[in-house]
Protein backbone atom coordinates (compact mmCIF):
# COMPACT_ATOMS: atom_id res chain seq x y z
CA UNK A 1 0.00 0.00 0.00
CA UNK A 2 1.39 3.18 -0.87
CA UNK A 3 -1.17 5.31 0.93
CA UNK A 4 -4.83 6.50 -0.13
CA UNK A 5 -5.26 8.25 -3.25
CA UNK A 6 -5.62 12.50 -2.55
CA UNK A 7 -9.15 13.19 -3.12
CA UNK A 8 -9.67 14.41 -6.17
CA UNK A 9 -12.30 18.09 -7.40
CA UNK A 10 -15.51 17.41 -6.73
CA UNK A 11 -15.97 17.83 -10.09
CA UNK A 12 -13.68 15.45 -11.49
CA UNK A 13 -15.13 12.96 -9.08
CA UNK A 14 -18.60 13.24 -10.71
CA UNK A 15 -16.88 13.09 -13.99
CA UNK A 16 -15.35 9.92 -13.11
CA UNK A 17 -17.78 8.66 -11.66
CA UNK A 18 -21.00 8.86 -13.23
CA UNK A 19 -21.67 9.49 -17.00
CA UNK A 20 -22.97 12.48 -18.60
CA UNK A 21 -26.74 12.71 -17.67
CA UNK A 22 -28.85 12.03 -20.85
CA UNK A 23 -32.68 12.15 -21.31
CA UNK A 24 -34.26 9.83 -19.18
CA UNK A 25 -36.54 7.59 -20.81
CA UNK A 26 -39.78 9.20 -19.00
CA UNK A 27 -38.19 12.21 -20.51
CA UNK A 28 -37.72 10.73 -23.96
CA UNK A 29 -41.28 9.55 -23.38
CA UNK A 30 -42.95 12.61 -22.37
CA UNK A 31 -41.03 14.27 -25.35
CA UNK A 32 -42.47 11.79 -28.28
CA UNK A 33 -46.16 11.68 -27.02
CA UNK A 34 -45.89 15.08 -26.85
CA UNK A 35 -44.76 15.59 -30.66
CA UNK A 36 -47.06 12.87 -31.25
CA UNK A 37 -49.76 14.73 -29.77
CA UNK A 38 -49.56 18.15 -31.61
CA UNK A 39 -49.02 15.50 -34.89
CA UNK A 40 -52.34 14.49 -33.96
CA UNK A 41 -53.91 17.36 -32.90
CA UNK A 42 -53.04 19.29 -36.25
CA UNK A 43 -53.60 16.74 -38.46
CA UNK A 44 -56.85 16.51 -37.16
CA UNK A 45 -57.72 20.63 -37.51
CA UNK A 46 -56.15 20.36 -40.76
CA UNK A 47 -58.64 17.27 -41.83
CA UNK A 48 -61.45 18.84 -40.02
CA UNK A 49 -60.88 22.39 -41.97
CA UNK A 50 -60.68 20.69 -45.25
CA UNK A 51 -63.81 18.36 -44.65
CA UNK A 52 -65.48 21.65 -43.17
CA UNK A 53 -64.48 23.52 -46.61
CA UNK A 54 -65.33 20.67 -48.33
CA UNK A 55 -69.22 20.15 -47.03
CA UNK A 56 -69.73 24.16 -47.45
CA UNK A 57 -68.74 24.06 -51.07
CA UNK A 58 -71.45 20.90 -51.38
CA UNK A 59 -73.90 22.80 -49.30
CA UNK A 60 -73.20 26.07 -51.54
CA UNK A 61 -73.76 23.66 -54.81
CA UNK A 62 -76.75 22.08 -53.55
CA UNK A 63 -77.99 25.66 -53.18
CA UNK A 64 -77.14 27.03 -56.45
CA UNK A 65 -78.73 24.09 -57.97
CA UNK A 66 -81.75 24.09 -56.23
CA UNK A 67 -82.72 27.63 -56.62
CA UNK A 68 -81.57 27.60 -60.34
CA UNK A 69 -83.84 25.03 -60.96
CA UNK A 70 -86.75 26.65 -59.12
CA UNK A 71 -86.21 29.61 -60.99
CA UNK A 72 -85.69 27.69 -64.70
CA UNK A 73 -89.51 25.69 -63.60
CA UNK A 74 -91.30 28.85 -63.15
CA UNK A 75 -94.00 29.50 -65.67
CA UNK A 76 -93.54 33.23 -65.77
CA UNK A 77 -89.91 32.54 -66.25
CA UNK A 78 -90.44 30.95 -69.15
CA UNK A 79 -92.77 33.56 -70.84
CA UNK A 80 -90.95 36.12 -70.20
CA UNK A 81 -88.27 35.04 -71.58
CA UNK A 82 -90.23 34.47 -75.27
CA UNK A 83 -91.61 38.37 -74.77
CA UNK A 84 -89.64 41.23 -76.44
CA UNK A 85 -88.75 42.70 -73.02
CA UNK A 86 -87.45 40.03 -70.92
CA UNK A 87 -85.48 41.95 -68.59
CA UNK A 88 -88.68 43.98 -67.57
CA UNK A 89 -90.16 41.24 -65.89
CA UNK A 90 -87.24 38.99 -65.19
CA UNK A 91 -84.67 41.94 -63.41
CA UNK A 92 -87.22 42.19 -60.55
CA UNK A 93 -87.87 38.65 -60.42
CA UNK A 94 -84.40 37.67 -60.11
CA UNK A 95 -82.92 40.11 -57.63
CA UNK A 96 -86.22 39.00 -55.49
CA UNK A 97 -85.28 35.84 -55.50
CA UNK A 98 -81.26 36.56 -54.95
CA UNK A 99 -82.32 38.93 -51.88
CA UNK A 100 -84.68 36.21 -49.96
CA UNK A 101 -82.15 33.09 -50.89
CA UNK A 102 -79.05 34.79 -49.99
CA UNK A 103 -77.29 34.00 -53.05
CA UNK A 104 -74.88 36.10 -55.11
CA UNK A 105 -76.69 36.56 -58.11
CA UNK A 106 -79.29 34.85 -60.32
CA UNK A 107 -78.78 35.47 -64.19
CA UNK A 108 -81.59 34.63 -66.67
CA UNK A 109 -80.18 34.40 -69.82
CA UNK A 110 -80.90 33.46 -73.96
CA UNK A 111 -80.21 29.83 -74.96
CA UNK A 112 -76.66 32.07 -76.66
CA UNK A 113 -76.17 33.66 -73.27
CA UNK A 114 -77.13 37.32 -73.41
CA UNK A 115 -78.39 38.46 -70.08
CA UNK A 116 -81.65 39.65 -69.44
CA UNK A 117 -81.37 39.88 -65.47
CA UNK A 118 -78.09 41.03 -63.24
CA UNK A 119 -77.28 42.29 -60.24
CA UNK A 120 -75.33 44.91 -61.95
CA UNK A 121 -78.36 46.54 -64.19
CA UNK A 122 -74.98 47.94 -66.65
CA UNK A 123 -74.02 43.79 -67.20
CA UNK A 124 -77.81 43.14 -68.51
CA UNK A 125 -77.52 42.72 -72.48
CA UNK A 126 -74.02 41.45 -72.28
CA UNK A 127 -72.57 37.98 -72.58
CA UNK A 128 -72.97 35.61 -70.06
CA UNK A 129 -69.07 34.82 -68.71
CA UNK A 130 -68.87 30.92 -68.23
CA UNK A 131 -69.68 27.83 -69.53
CA UNK A 132 -73.28 27.55 -70.74
CA UNK A 133 -73.30 24.39 -73.82
CA UNK A 134 -74.14 21.91 -71.64
CA UNK A 135 -76.98 23.57 -70.42
CA UNK A 136 -77.83 24.81 -73.49
CA UNK A 137 -78.15 21.33 -75.10
CA UNK A 138 -80.63 20.28 -71.94
CA UNK A 139 -78.32 19.47 -69.50
CA UNK A 140 -76.69 20.94 -66.23
CA UNK A 141 -73.19 22.49 -65.73
CA UNK A 142 -72.12 23.11 -62.26
CA UNK A 143 -68.34 24.38 -61.76
CA UNK A 144 -66.18 27.40 -60.00
CA UNK A 145 -65.67 29.90 -62.85
CA UNK A 146 -64.59 33.95 -62.15
CA UNK A 147 -66.97 36.06 -63.59
CA UNK A 148 -67.78 40.01 -63.54
CA UNK A 149 -68.68 39.48 -59.23
CA UNK A 150 -64.80 37.31 -58.89
CA UNK A 151 -65.01 33.79 -58.21
CA UNK A 152 -67.97 31.86 -57.65
CA UNK A 153 -69.51 28.81 -57.38
CA UNK A 154 -72.59 28.56 -60.08
CA UNK A 155 -75.08 26.23 -61.46
CA UNK A 156 -76.57 26.93 -65.29
CA UNK A 157 -79.69 25.18 -65.98
CA UNK A 158 -81.84 25.31 -68.76
CA UNK A 159 -85.63 26.86 -69.16
CA UNK A 160 -87.74 24.66 -71.12
CA UNK A 161 -91.19 25.37 -72.94
CA UNK A 162 -92.45 22.06 -74.05
CA UNK A 163 -89.32 19.91 -73.95
CA UNK A 164 -87.66 23.16 -76.08
CA UNK A 165 -84.93 25.07 -74.55
CA UNK A 166 -85.94 29.17 -74.33
CA UNK A 167 -83.22 30.45 -71.87
CA UNK A 168 -81.04 29.57 -69.16
CA UNK A 169 -80.81 30.52 -65.58
CA UNK A 170 -77.62 30.85 -63.69
CA UNK A 171 -77.29 31.08 -59.94
CA UNK A 172 -74.16 31.41 -58.25
CA UNK A 173 -72.33 32.35 -54.63
CA UNK A 174 -68.95 34.00 -54.59
CA UNK A 175 -66.42 31.51 -53.17
CA UNK A 176 -65.30 34.41 -50.39
CA UNK A 177 -68.83 33.87 -48.54
CA UNK A 178 -68.11 29.89 -48.71
CA UNK A 179 -64.63 30.77 -47.03
CA UNK A 180 -66.25 33.12 -44.55
CA UNK A 181 -68.61 30.18 -43.78
CA UNK A 182 -66.02 27.78 -43.31
CA UNK A 183 -63.56 30.30 -41.16
CA UNK A 184 -66.54 30.95 -39.03
CA UNK A 185 -66.03 27.38 -38.05
CA UNK A 186 -62.64 27.73 -36.88
CA UNK A 187 -62.89 28.83 -33.37
CA UNK A 188 -64.59 25.95 -32.81
CA UNK A 189 -62.30 23.52 -34.14
CA UNK A 190 -59.30 25.37 -32.76
CA UNK A 191 -61.19 24.79 -29.11
CA UNK A 192 -61.68 21.62 -30.12
CA UNK A 193 -58.09 21.17 -30.59
CA UNK A 194 -56.53 22.60 -27.80
CA UNK A 195 -58.95 20.75 -25.39
CA UNK A 196 -57.84 17.33 -27.31
CA UNK A 197 -53.98 18.52 -26.72
CA UNK A 198 -54.32 19.55 -22.88
CA UNK A 199 -55.50 16.19 -22.33
CA UNK A 200 -53.38 14.72 -24.46
CA UNK A 201 -50.97 16.48 -22.53
CA UNK A 202 -51.90 15.76 -19.29
CA UNK A 203 -52.09 12.12 -20.11
CA UNK A 204 -48.33 12.05 -21.14
CA UNK A 205 -47.49 14.02 -17.69
CA UNK A 206 -48.99 11.02 -16.01
CA UNK A 207 -47.29 8.13 -17.95
CA UNK A 208 -44.07 10.07 -17.87
CA UNK A 209 -44.59 10.58 -14.09
CA UNK A 210 -44.85 6.68 -13.77
CA UNK A 211 -42.34 5.70 -16.06
CA UNK A 212 -39.62 7.81 -14.09
CA UNK A 213 -40.58 6.40 -11.24
CA UNK A 214 -40.40 3.01 -12.49
CA UNK A 215 -36.87 3.18 -14.14
CA UNK A 216 -35.41 5.74 -11.72
CA UNK A 217 -35.07 8.92 -13.96
CA UNK A 218 -32.44 6.94 -15.72
CA UNK A 219 -31.81 7.20 -19.84
CA UNK A 220 -32.43 4.33 -22.27
CA UNK A 221 -28.86 3.64 -23.15
CA UNK A 222 -28.14 3.72 -18.83
CA UNK A 223 -30.65 0.93 -18.46
CA UNK A 224 -29.08 -0.66 -21.73
CA UNK A 225 -25.32 -0.71 -20.30
CA UNK A 226 -27.06 -1.41 -16.58
CA UNK A 227 -29.00 -4.15 -18.00
CA UNK A 228 -25.74 -5.55 -20.72
CA UNK A 229 -23.31 -5.09 -17.65
CA UNK A 230 -25.32 -6.86 -14.84
CA UNK A 231 -25.94 -9.80 -17.33
CA UNK A 232 -22.52 -9.92 -18.16
CA UNK A 233 -21.10 -9.93 -14.51
CA UNK A 234 -24.22 -12.16 -13.44
CA UNK A 235 -23.12 -14.94 -16.06
CA UNK A 236 -19.46 -13.92 -15.97
CA UNK A 237 -18.92 -15.03 -12.04
CA UNK A 238 -17.29 -18.20 -10.65
CA UNK A 239 -19.82 -18.30 -8.18
CA UNK A 240 -23.69 -19.70 -8.17
CA UNK A 241 -26.34 -16.95 -7.82
CA UNK A 242 -29.62 -17.77 -7.05
CA UNK A 243 -32.32 -14.69 -6.94
CA UNK A 244 -35.69 -15.46 -5.52
CA UNK A 245 -38.46 -13.14 -4.42
CA UNK A 246 -40.71 -12.99 -1.26
CA UNK A 247 -42.67 -16.22 -2.34
CA UNK A 248 -39.98 -18.35 -3.33
CA UNK A 249 -40.12 -18.08 -6.85
CA UNK A 250 -36.45 -18.24 -8.98
CA UNK A 251 -36.33 -14.87 -10.63
CA UNK A 252 -32.54 -14.95 -11.45
CA UNK A 253 -30.12 -17.59 -11.64
CA UNK A 254 -26.71 -17.45 -13.50
CA UNK A 255 -25.42 -20.44 -15.84
CA UNK A 256 -23.14 -21.32 -12.45
CA UNK A 257 -26.41 -22.16 -10.13
CA UNK A 258 -28.17 -23.70 -13.22
CA UNK A 259 -25.47 -25.92 -13.24
CA UNK A 260 -24.49 -26.73 -9.30
CA UNK A 261 -28.41 -26.93 -9.18
CA UNK A 262 -29.51 -28.81 -12.39
CA UNK A 263 -31.88 -26.19 -12.97
CA UNK A 264 -34.21 -26.77 -15.80
CA UNK A 265 -34.37 -23.90 -18.37
CA UNK A 266 -37.66 -22.86 -17.95
CA UNK A 267 -36.97 -22.26 -13.59
CA UNK A 268 -37.41 -18.48 -14.05
CA UNK A 269 -41.26 -17.72 -12.21
CA UNK A 270 -41.48 -21.22 -10.86
CA UNK A 271 -41.11 -21.77 -7.16
CA UNK A 272 -38.05 -23.53 -5.93
CA UNK A 273 -40.33 -26.40 -4.02
CA UNK A 274 -41.42 -27.49 -7.66
CA UNK A 275 -38.05 -27.52 -9.10
CA UNK A 276 -36.96 -31.06 -7.51
CA UNK A 277 -33.91 -30.34 -5.51
CA UNK A 278 -32.82 -31.75 -2.38
CA UNK A 279 -35.25 -30.79 0.82
CA UNK A 280 -31.92 -28.79 2.36
CA UNK A 281 -31.15 -26.49 -0.55
CA UNK A 282 -36.01 -26.46 -0.80
CA UNK A 283 -35.51 -25.13 2.57
CA UNK A 284 -32.60 -22.46 1.78
CA UNK A 285 -34.43 -21.35 -1.30
CA UNK A 286 -38.27 -21.06 0.42
CA UNK A 287 -37.28 -19.92 4.08
CA UNK A 288 -36.83 -16.68 5.89
CA UNK A 289 -33.28 -17.39 7.91
CA UNK A 290 -30.01 -16.37 6.76
CA UNK A 291 -27.47 -18.46 6.12
CA UNK A 292 -23.55 -17.86 6.26
CA UNK A 293 -20.87 -20.79 4.61
CA UNK A 294 -23.79 -23.80 5.26
CA UNK A 295 -22.58 -26.92 3.93
CA UNK A 296 -25.06 -28.60 1.34
CA UNK A 297 -24.79 -31.29 -0.58
CA UNK A 298 -27.13 -31.43 -4.05
CA UNK A 299 -26.41 -33.06 -7.05
CA UNK A 300 -23.97 -35.39 -5.55
CA UNK A 301 -21.59 -32.15 -4.92
CA UNK A 302 -20.90 -30.23 -1.94
CA UNK A 303 -21.43 -26.99 -1.65
CA UNK A 304 -21.06 -23.98 0.61
CA UNK A 305 -23.92 -21.88 0.58
CA UNK A 306 -24.69 -18.10 1.94
CA UNK A 307 -28.13 -16.31 2.24
CA UNK A 308 -28.72 -12.86 2.41
CA UNK A 309 -31.97 -10.90 1.80
CA UNK A 310 -32.18 -8.41 -0.66
CA UNK A 311 -33.37 -4.77 0.40
CA UNK A 312 -34.05 -1.93 -2.17
CA UNK A 313 -34.81 1.51 -0.24
CA UNK A 314 -35.92 -0.15 2.97
CA UNK A 315 -38.18 -2.63 1.17
CA UNK A 316 -37.52 -6.00 1.14
CA UNK A 317 -37.25 -7.76 -2.79
CA UNK A 318 -36.27 -11.19 -1.68
CA UNK A 319 -33.48 -12.95 -1.05
CA UNK A 320 -29.84 -13.74 -2.60
CA UNK A 321 -28.44 -16.88 -2.26
CA UNK A 322 -24.68 -17.78 -3.43
CA UNK A 323 -23.11 -21.33 -3.77
CA UNK A 324 -19.70 -21.97 -4.11
CA UNK A 325 -18.38 -25.83 -5.41
CA UNK A 326 -16.06 -26.94 -2.77
CA UNK A 327 -16.16 -30.74 -3.87
CA UNK A 328 -12.80 -30.64 -5.17
CA UNK A 329 -11.53 -28.76 -2.34
CA UNK A 330 -13.50 -30.89 0.35
CA UNK A 331 -12.00 -33.97 -1.63
CA UNK A 332 -8.35 -32.69 -1.66
CA UNK A 333 -8.99 -32.16 2.28
CA UNK A 334 -9.54 -35.78 2.82
CA UNK A 335 -7.10 -37.00 1.12
CA UNK A 336 -5.20 -34.32 2.87
CA UNK A 337 -6.35 -35.78 6.05
CA UNK A 338 -5.65 -39.36 5.19
CA UNK A 339 -2.39 -38.73 4.27
CA UNK A 340 -1.92 -36.75 7.39
CA UNK A 341 -3.05 -39.83 9.58
CA UNK A 342 -0.81 -41.89 7.61
CA UNK A 343 1.93 -39.36 8.41
CA UNK A 344 1.57 -39.25 11.46
CA UNK A 345 1.22 -43.38 12.16
CA UNK A 346 4.97 -43.37 9.97
CA UNK A 347 6.02 -40.88 12.60
CA UNK A 348 4.98 -42.48 15.34
CA UNK A 349 6.37 -45.51 14.16
CA UNK A 350 9.43 -44.22 13.58
CA UNK A 351 9.87 -42.53 17.05
CA UNK A 352 9.12 -46.58 17.81
CA UNK A 353 11.78 -47.78 15.63
CA UNK A 354 14.15 -45.43 17.11
CA UNK A 355 13.63 -46.54 20.18
CA UNK A 356 14.09 -49.91 19.60
CA UNK A 357 16.93 -49.04 17.14
CA UNK A 358 19.20 -47.55 20.14
CA UNK A 359 17.82 -50.52 22.72
CA UNK A 360 19.56 -53.08 20.16
CA UNK A 361 22.62 -51.15 20.04
CA UNK A 362 23.10 -50.77 23.96
CA UNK A 363 22.20 -54.29 23.88
CA UNK A 364 24.69 -54.74 21.43
CA UNK A 365 27.75 -52.69 23.41
CA UNK A 366 26.59 -54.51 26.70
CA UNK A 367 27.80 -57.77 24.73
CA UNK A 368 24.18 -59.11 24.64
CA UNK A 369 23.99 -59.81 21.30
CA UNK A 370 21.56 -63.03 21.30
CA UNK A 371 18.90 -60.48 23.30
CA UNK A 372 19.55 -58.31 20.91
CA UNK A 373 18.79 -60.52 18.01
CA UNK A 374 16.04 -61.93 19.73
CA UNK A 375 14.45 -58.47 20.43
CA UNK A 376 14.61 -56.88 16.83
CA UNK A 377 13.20 -60.39 15.15
CA UNK A 378 10.35 -60.43 18.06
CA UNK A 379 9.39 -56.55 16.72
CA UNK A 380 9.81 -57.38 12.95
CA UNK A 381 7.32 -60.58 13.15
CA UNK A 382 5.17 -58.03 14.93
CA UNK A 383 5.58 -55.60 12.25
CA UNK A 384 5.09 -58.44 9.68
CA UNK A 385 2.26 -59.93 11.82
CA UNK A 386 0.19 -57.00 11.57
CA UNK A 387 0.97 -56.34 7.85
CA UNK A 388 0.24 -60.14 7.28
CA UNK A 389 -3.44 -59.65 9.21
CA UNK A 390 -4.41 -57.02 7.37
CA UNK A 391 -3.65 -58.01 3.92
CA UNK A 392 -4.73 -60.85 4.51
CA UNK A 393 -8.13 -59.93 6.11
CA UNK A 394 -9.20 -57.36 3.02
CA UNK A 395 -8.74 -58.56 -0.18
CA UNK A 396 -9.07 -56.73 -3.38
CA UNK A 397 -8.51 -52.65 -3.88
CA UNK A 398 -4.57 -52.09 -2.82
CA UNK A 399 -5.23 -48.40 -1.84
CA UNK A 400 -7.79 -49.90 0.58
CA UNK A 401 -5.37 -52.32 2.00
CA UNK A 402 -2.85 -49.43 2.07
CA UNK A 403 -5.33 -47.22 4.59
CA UNK A 404 -6.48 -49.37 6.91
CA UNK A 405 -2.51 -50.26 7.43
CA UNK A 406 -1.79 -46.80 8.18
CA UNK A 407 -5.26 -46.52 10.39
CA UNK A 408 -4.04 -49.77 12.03
CA UNK A 409 -0.85 -48.09 13.52
CA UNK A 410 -2.52 -45.00 14.04
CA UNK A 411 -5.46 -47.27 16.77
CA UNK A 412 -2.60 -48.90 18.25
CA UNK A 413 -0.89 -45.62 18.93
CA UNK A 414 -4.62 -44.18 20.68
CA UNK A 415 -5.21 -47.33 22.41
CA UNK A 416 -8.00 -48.49 19.86
CA UNK A 417 -8.66 -52.41 19.38
CA UNK A 418 -9.11 -51.81 15.47
CA UNK A 419 -10.54 -55.14 14.02
CA UNK A 420 -11.50 -55.87 10.31
CA UNK A 421 -14.08 -58.97 9.74
CA UNK A 422 -11.80 -62.24 8.80
CA UNK A 423 -13.20 -62.43 4.65
CA UNK A 424 -13.56 -58.91 4.17
CA UNK A 425 -13.14 -58.13 0.88
CA UNK A 426 -13.47 -55.37 -1.78
CA UNK A 427 -12.89 -56.19 -5.29
CA UNK A 428 -11.05 -53.47 -6.82
CA UNK A 429 -13.00 -51.34 -9.87
CA UNK A 430 -16.15 -51.24 -7.46
CA UNK A 431 -15.23 -47.02 -7.19
CA UNK A 432 -12.52 -44.69 -8.03
CA UNK A 433 -9.75 -45.30 -5.36
CA UNK A 434 -9.97 -41.63 -3.88
CA UNK A 435 -13.57 -42.35 -3.09
CA UNK A 436 -12.88 -45.38 -1.49
CA UNK A 437 -10.03 -43.85 0.87
CA UNK A 438 -12.55 -41.16 1.11
CA UNK A 439 -15.38 -42.80 2.28
CA UNK A 440 -13.63 -45.77 4.64
CA UNK A 441 -11.38 -42.90 5.56
CA UNK A 442 -13.79 -40.43 7.18
CA UNK A 443 -16.06 -42.93 8.70
CA UNK A 444 -13.05 -44.83 10.37
CA UNK A 445 -11.43 -41.02 11.51
CA UNK A 446 -15.45 -40.03 13.22
CA UNK A 447 -15.01 -43.86 14.85
CA UNK A 448 -11.60 -43.31 16.24
CA UNK A 449 -12.88 -39.50 17.84
CA UNK A 450 -15.72 -40.74 19.17
CA UNK A 451 -14.53 -43.96 21.12
CA UNK A 452 -11.49 -41.61 22.14
CA UNK A 453 -13.02 -40.28 25.10
CA UNK A 454 -15.11 -43.20 25.82
CA UNK A 455 -13.98 -45.35 28.64
CA UNK A 456 -11.69 -49.12 27.68
CA UNK A 457 -11.96 -51.32 25.90
CA UNK A 458 -12.62 -48.81 22.83
CA UNK A 459 -13.30 -50.95 20.06
CA UNK A 460 -13.79 -49.87 16.02
CA UNK A 461 -14.83 -52.86 13.68
CA UNK A 462 -14.43 -52.73 9.97
CA UNK A 463 -16.22 -55.08 7.38
CA UNK A 464 -16.61 -55.42 3.41
CA UNK A 465 -18.39 -57.46 1.67
CA UNK A 466 -19.73 -57.94 -1.84
CA UNK A 467 -23.18 -59.46 -2.06
CA UNK A 468 -26.65 -59.20 -4.45
CA UNK A 469 -25.03 -56.50 -7.18
CA UNK A 470 -23.88 -54.55 -4.48
CA UNK A 471 -20.69 -53.72 -2.51
CA UNK A 472 -21.60 -53.35 1.27
CA UNK A 473 -19.07 -51.67 3.96
CA UNK A 474 -19.25 -51.51 7.37
CA UNK A 475 -17.53 -49.12 10.06
CA UNK A 476 -18.91 -49.68 13.94
CA UNK A 477 -17.94 -48.67 17.16
CA UNK A 478 -18.64 -48.59 20.85
CA UNK A 479 -18.68 -45.15 21.24
CA UNK A 480 -21.96 -42.57 21.65
CA UNK A 481 -22.80 -42.87 18.46
CA UNK A 482 -24.63 -39.90 16.79
CA UNK A 483 -27.57 -37.67 18.56
CA UNK A 484 -29.28 -35.27 17.19
CA UNK A 485 -30.58 -35.48 13.71
CA UNK A 486 -28.61 -37.85 11.57
CA UNK A 487 -29.65 -35.78 8.07
CA UNK A 488 -28.18 -32.79 9.15
CA UNK A 489 -24.77 -34.39 10.24
CA UNK A 490 -24.29 -35.95 6.63
CA UNK A 491 -26.00 -32.37 4.95
CA UNK A 492 -24.10 -29.80 6.87
CA UNK A 493 -21.14 -31.54 8.16
CA UNK A 494 -21.84 -33.08 11.34
CA UNK A 495 -19.27 -32.82 14.18
CA UNK A 496 -19.27 -32.85 18.04
CA UNK A 497 -15.76 -31.13 18.20
CA UNK A 498 -14.55 -27.90 18.63
CA UNK A 499 -13.54 -26.38 14.70
CA UNK A 500 -10.11 -27.40 14.37
CA UNK A 501 -7.60 -25.88 11.68
CA UNK A 502 -9.05 -23.88 9.23
CA UNK A 503 -12.52 -24.96 9.99
CA UNK A 504 -11.59 -28.50 8.43
CA UNK A 505 -13.80 -30.10 11.53
CA UNK A 506 -17.48 -31.37 10.17
CA UNK A 507 -16.55 -31.83 6.94
CA UNK A 508 -15.52 -35.68 6.90
CA UNK A 509 -19.70 -37.24 6.64
CA UNK A 510 -20.42 -34.40 4.46
CA UNK A 511 -17.53 -36.06 2.01
CA UNK A 512 -18.63 -39.44 2.40
CA UNK A 513 -22.55 -38.50 1.84
CA UNK A 514 -21.32 -36.28 -1.51
CA UNK A 515 -19.40 -39.53 -2.88
CA UNK A 516 -22.25 -41.82 -2.02
CA UNK A 517 -24.56 -40.15 -3.90
CA UNK A 518 -21.96 -39.75 -6.93
CA UNK A 519 -21.59 -43.51 -6.93
CA UNK A 520 -25.58 -44.15 -6.90
CA UNK A 521 -25.47 -45.92 -3.49
CA UNK A 522 -26.83 -45.29 0.12
CA UNK A 523 -25.88 -44.98 3.74
CA UNK A 524 -27.68 -46.48 6.85
CA UNK A 525 -26.60 -44.82 10.56
CA UNK A 526 -28.11 -47.53 13.53
CA UNK A 527 -27.05 -46.50 17.13
CA UNK A 528 -26.90 -45.47 19.55
CA UNK A 529 -26.01 -47.43 21.56
CA UNK A 530 -22.74 -46.99 19.49
CA UNK A 531 -23.01 -46.03 15.91
CA UNK A 532 -22.84 -48.59 12.96
CA UNK A 533 -22.38 -46.91 9.69
CA UNK A 534 -23.53 -48.97 6.35
CA UNK A 535 -22.73 -48.11 2.88
CA UNK A 536 -24.01 -49.87 -0.03
CA UNK A 537 -22.32 -49.04 -3.30
CA UNK A 538 -23.77 -51.15 -6.38
CA UNK A 539 -21.72 -53.27 -8.39
CA UNK A 540 -21.34 -54.88 -11.63
CA UNK A 541 -25.22 -55.18 -12.55
CA UNK A 542 -26.39 -53.25 -10.20
CA UNK A 543 -24.53 -50.34 -10.66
Amino acid sequence: MTGAPAAAAPGVVRRVLTAPRRWSVAGQTFALQVLVAVLVVVAGLAGAYLQASRYSTEEATAKVVAVAKSVASTPLVARAVQQPDPSRVLQPLAEHVRLRTGTDFVVIMSPRGVRYSHPNPAEIGKVFIGHIAPAAAGGQVVEDYTGTLGPSRRAVVPVSDHGRVVGLVSVGVRKAEVSATVRQQLPVLFAAGVAAALLCGLGTAVVARRVRRQTRGLGARELQEMYDYHDAVLHAVTDGLVLTDLEARIRVANDEAARLLGLPDDAAGRRADELGLPEPMVATLTDDAPRQDELQIAGGRALVVSKAVAVAGRRPLGYVVTLRDRTDLLALTGELDSARSLSEALRSQAHETSNRLHTIVSLIELGHAQRALAFATDELAQAQGLTDAVVGAVSGEPALTALLLGKSAQASERGVEFRIEPGSQWPEGIAPAADVVTIAGNLLDNAFEAVSQAPAPRRVTLDARVCDGSAVLTVSDNGPGLTGDVEQAFRRGYSTKAAGQAGRRGVGLALVAQSVTRLGGEIEVHGPPGARFVVRLPWGGGR
